[in-house]
């Protein structure tokens, strides 16, 4: 598949036939794209991981397959137990790529089925099903690789409805994300209502929230390491040589989306729990943690007064949040609709980066973020102090009109800006040039003179003109002076 179907154009969303309805050739092969080349390319990197490591190690390559197995459920989250060690906190960055990767399969599947005319939720079936098909299919295998392997490794095989749960959801939700993304406009062209004009504009600024709240957090950890930097270092006194002080960082990169996510928990005034302990900003209980640089980071504590200060950082982004909708939305103090959708949309976001953000992990017991309790904080954070951000912008920075621009989509974008039309010059001259009107310039010989004169005020002037006037009633005196031809 070339790169030129991501600039392919898009139809409409309709219930009709064609597209991926009828397979041909081309077809097949942008449905076996998106089935298979995201796992390959997956597959190819744990191969790389396991073969490295065991030959670093100078280990036999006799559990090779085993690991490969759980390293593919790995990278799914489902949760493993090798030996007597059970493990469900699995690093997110290997996940987000993969993920990523899938998406962007969709996202080119779908401009394709546009560029042929539209793309009906039956084709979307077919990309939906060859998304989540070819992973099944290979989680299938791996989990059949496992059960050979538990007797040669101590891996004992996940349950396998867990398994094809995780897969599953993982993997609609890539669906989701690379087609809703670019053929968003099309699907509420399916809605048996038509969309309110805040919904949209809402669900940008929880995006944006969200991610101004991790870019606050990866400002936080950044801080913390420095802070702890003689602590990070002393954790590669574990790592014996080059090749485990190596693994111990790729290690703790691939864990740092986990810890962001458990960061913006601290930062909404929730908790970050690790095994018995917990850290907040109102609380330290302190309790063991792995001996990997990434959670040497973690403040032993005592809290500090000046933690509190980071409280402002959601406050802020609320208000952020809640100036930008009462500008360029609809918003208002008596109906803030746009705020409290970025405020819903922000929590179920971080609902669905906090659940795979943690798990078991063995001894230590589980260490992650409390997810119900940062959804709650972040509605509230982004809806009470965003209804803030919106009654100062209608009162101290009140949004010009709205304007609506069209765009190659179906669809429009709703956009306010003072100086649209600023670019577009009137001239005096502006049909001089144009042949339609030079009849009227050619002719110099024919003028019109009118000199008029309104005689009577009266209020029956408007139903007099309406009819032919009397002897007794004089309405208009005019004198038409034609010039010489």
């Amino acid at each position: 598949m070339t790169d030129d179907l991501r600039d392919a154009p898009r139809g409409p969303v309709s219930a009709g036939g064609g597209g991926f309805g009828s397979l041909t050739p081309e077809r097949a092969r942008v449905l076996l794209f998106v089935a298979a080349r995201a796992s390959a390319i997956t597959l190819l990197l744990i191969f790389a991981v396991v073969f490295g490591t065991l030959l670093a190690a100078g280990s036999g390559l006799s559990g090779a397959s085993g690991a490969i197995a759980a390293s593919w459920l790995a990278v799914h989250q489902v949760p493993l137990t090798i030996g007597r060690t059970a493990i469900g906190l699995w690093p997110l960055l290997p996940t987000g790529l993969m993920l990523w990767l899938v998406a962007r399969e969709c996202a080119r599947a779908a401009d394709h089925c546009a560029a042929e005319g539209e793309c009906t939720p039956t084709d979307l079936a077919w990309i939906a099903g060859a998304a989540v098909g070819g992973p099944l299919l290979v989680t299938a295998v791996c989990l059949a690789v496992a059960d050979d392997a538990s007797a040669v490794v101590a891996l004992q095989p996940p349950n396998t409805s867990v398994a094809f749960a995780w897969v599953i959801a993982l993997h609609l939700l890539a669906v989701i994300a690379g087609v809703g993304l670019r053929h968003w406009r099309d699907f509420t062209d399916l809605l048996p209502i038509p969309l309110p004009h805040w919904v949209v504009p809402g669900v940008r600024a929880g995006f944006r929230a969200v991610w101004r709240l991790l870019a606050v957090a990866a400002v936080l950890t950044l801080v913390s390491f420095l802070v702890h930097w003689p602590r990070i270092g002393d954790t590669y006194h574990y790592a014996g040589n080059f090749w485990g002080a190596l693994g111990l960082t790729l290690l703790s990169l691939a864990y740092l989306p986990n810890a962001l996510i458990g960061a913006v928990s601290v930062l909404l005034g929730g908790e970050m729990h690790i095994g018995a302990g917990s850290l907040g900003v109102f609380g330290i209980d302190g309790a063991p943690v792995p001996a990997v640089p990434l959670l040497a980071a973690v403040p032993s504590g005592p809290v500090a007064v000046w933690w509190f200060v980071l409280l402002v950082a959601p406050a802020a982004v609320g208000v952020l949040g809640g100036l930008e909708c009462g500008r360029n939305t609809g918003d208002s103090p008596r109906a803030p609709w746009a705020t409290l959708t970025s405020a819903g949309v922000a929590a179920v976001l971080l609902t669905v980066l906090g659940l795979p953000a943690g798990g078991d992990l063995g001894t230590f017991g589980w260490i992650g973020p409390n997810v119900a309790v940062a959804a709650a904080l972040a509605f509230l954070w982004l809806a009470v102090p965003g209804y803030v951000g919106v009654v100062g912008a209608r009162w101290f920075a009140p949004a010009p009109p709205a304007e609506y621009d069209y765009d190659d989509d179906a669809g429009y974008d709703v956009e306010y800006e003072d100086d649209a039309y600023d670019d577009t010059e009137y001239e005096e001259d502006y049909y001089e040039d144009d042949d339609e009107y030079d009849y009227y310039d050619d002719d110099p010989g024919q003028v019109v003179e009118v000199d008029g004169e309104l005689l009577d005020d009266d209020p029956e002037l408007f139903r007099e003109v309406h009819r032919a006037p009397d002897d007794d009633s004089e309405i208009l005196d005019a004198e038409v002076v034609e010039g010489d031809h």
